[in-house]
């Protein structure tokens, strides 16, 4: 009886981690959607974390296609983006390059970026946001490499307007803390490197979320192609940093992830900003506005090194 059991156990465990392995995390991570034929922003219905009243209303809203290139490849891929703001003021204000996370498409975040925009109250901020390829209407396949390419063509359309590092500020949030960070962390690969980085709900790596979401302890490779390691990037930051993070998020525990990422910052400086009670996604609406606004626009006009 006890040979038996142990014979199906050793058929059983093996068959389901192939199973798990079968289904790779990497189709989780990038979440797009493509089935949208224009980008709507204010006019966007579908599930959004918030929604902003009629205060936080914009000027200016400059969309436009960016080209980008891995060095794989021979030919470049149309990349979607968005100016929040007026393009003529690229050459004299502080501008933030916003990374998204791993949800659908640039109306998802839409509310988002549009808050960021209203940092400086009257006189705002610039904010470029875009969809990795894959997302929403830029096109070709998500892919780690891409996703890096994809924001560097970014930096390259800000330089070409004018834009220099000590006026840009980038951020990430979730997912989009993978490309800000590896962007702070190789800056000789920059058309232009920023000034600051702010990190919202940041992961560790691949291996720690593998190992968060599984409880099995078998190598990160075995579930998904992803190298991603915003622990190890971070050791190579020196720009001030911003990270915020939800004490009760649950998809990105800020001890295993968030908190790791801020420790491993060893040069320049560093602050952080724990929101008690928030979830993943919900970090500004936690906060209230207002009070986000203020702790983004102080961290921004702070000078330090």
């Amino acid at each position: 009886m006890k040979n038996t059991f142990a014979y199906k156990y050793l058929i059983i465990v093996p068959l389901c981690i192939f199973c798990v392995a079968c289904f790779k995390l990497d189709s989780n991570l990038f979440n797009s959607r493509t089935d949208i034929t224009t980008y709507l922003f204010d006019a966007f219905t579908d599930e959004q974390d918030f929604k902003l009243n009629s205060s936080y209303n914009i000027d200016s809203v400059y969309s436009f296609d960016v080209f980008s290139k891995t060095a794989q490849e021979t030919a470049p891929t149309r990349i979607k983006a968005c100016l929040i703001g007026f393009k003529h003021k690229l050459k004299t204000d502080t501008v933030i390059l916003y990374c998204h996370g791993n949800k659908w498409h640039m109306d998802f975040y839409w509310q988002r970026a549009k808050l960021l925009a209203h940092i400086n109250g009257k006189c705002r901020y610039p904010v470029l946001f875009f969809d990795y390829r894959g997302f929403g209407l830029s096109e070709g396949q998500s892919s780690e490499t891409a996703m890096y390419a994809d924001t560097r063509a970014c930096l390259q359309w800000l330089k070409d307007q004018g834009v220099v590092s000590n006026r840009l500020i980038l951020y990430g949030f979730s997912l989009g803390s993978a490309p800000a960070t590896e962007i702070c962390s190789h800056v000789t690969d920059n058309p232009i490197s920023p000034s600051k980085l702010i990190l919202e709900a940041p992961f560790g790596s691949s291996e720690i979320m593998v190992k968060d979401a599984s409880r099995i302890n078998l190598p990160a490779s075995y579930f998904t192609n992803l190298k991603i390691d915003n622990c190890e990037e971070i050791k190579n930051v020196s720009i001030p940093l911003l990270w915020t993070h939800g004490t009760s998020d649950m998809f990105l525990n800020y001890k295993t992830h968030g908190e790791v990422v801020y420790n491993n910052k060893h040069y320049g400086y560093k602050t952080k900003y724990l929101v008690e009670n928030a979830g993943h996604d919900n970090i500004p609406n936690t906060m209230g506005f207002d009070v986000y606004l203020h702790e983004i626009g102080k961290f921004i006009r702070m000078d330090v090194k």
